[in-house]
């Protein structure tokens, strides 16, 4: 198998689709300039190929909060006794399968792992805390910092320009 070429259009493609994911074909293909099968192909290439993980809608937390509440957001630090690979390939599999488990970092050095959890109030936030942390013996130190504001959020990744020669 060789190994996948990003020309220009391709990072144009993946840049416009991190800025708004739900343009319709038609319409990501006149912001490049291209035809809309061009478009369309290359789009499917890029998937194929796991560069696009998936397309989801990031929503409002300000705004949501006045319908459902505002919740909890939480930065936790993960410290295990044990750091072998199968102690940390565990620990990630025990959180990837909670919802309220929003990202998953191994870090080094310091903490073992840094968690962003979001919760509907505090009990939520102690369940899991009970359910992920405190009945893993495994489990060192648990160092929690709540949000009080969200300045900046973001999912892009800087991607390198192209310039035509």
């Amino acid at each position: 198998m060789s190994p996948l070429v990003l020309d220009a259009t391709d990072l144009r493609l993946l840049s416009q689709l991190q800025t708004d994911a739900a343009l319709s074909n038609q319409a990501l293909a006149e912001r490049l300039h291209i035809s809309p099968p061009t478009c369309l192909r290359r789009v499917k290439r890029l998937h194929d190929a796991g560069l696009i993980e998936r397309e989801i809608a990031v929503l409002s937390v300000d705004k949501l909060a006045s319908v459902v509440g505002h919740g909890l957001c939480a930065i936790v630090e993960i410290t295990l006794d044990r750091q072998d690979n199968q102690a940390l390939e565990a620990f990630e599999q025990r959180v990837a399968a909670q919802d309220a488990v929003q990202q998953c970092y191994r870090v080094s050095p310091g903490p073992d792992f840094c968690l962003v959890v979001h919760c509907a109030n505090m009990p939520e936030y102690l369940a899991l805390v009970q359910q992920l942390f405190t009945v893993d013996a495994n489990v060192r130190n648990v160092k929690t910092f709540f949000s009080i504001k969200r300045s900046k959020f973001g999912a892009r990744l800087p991607l390198p320009e192209y310039r035509k020669q």
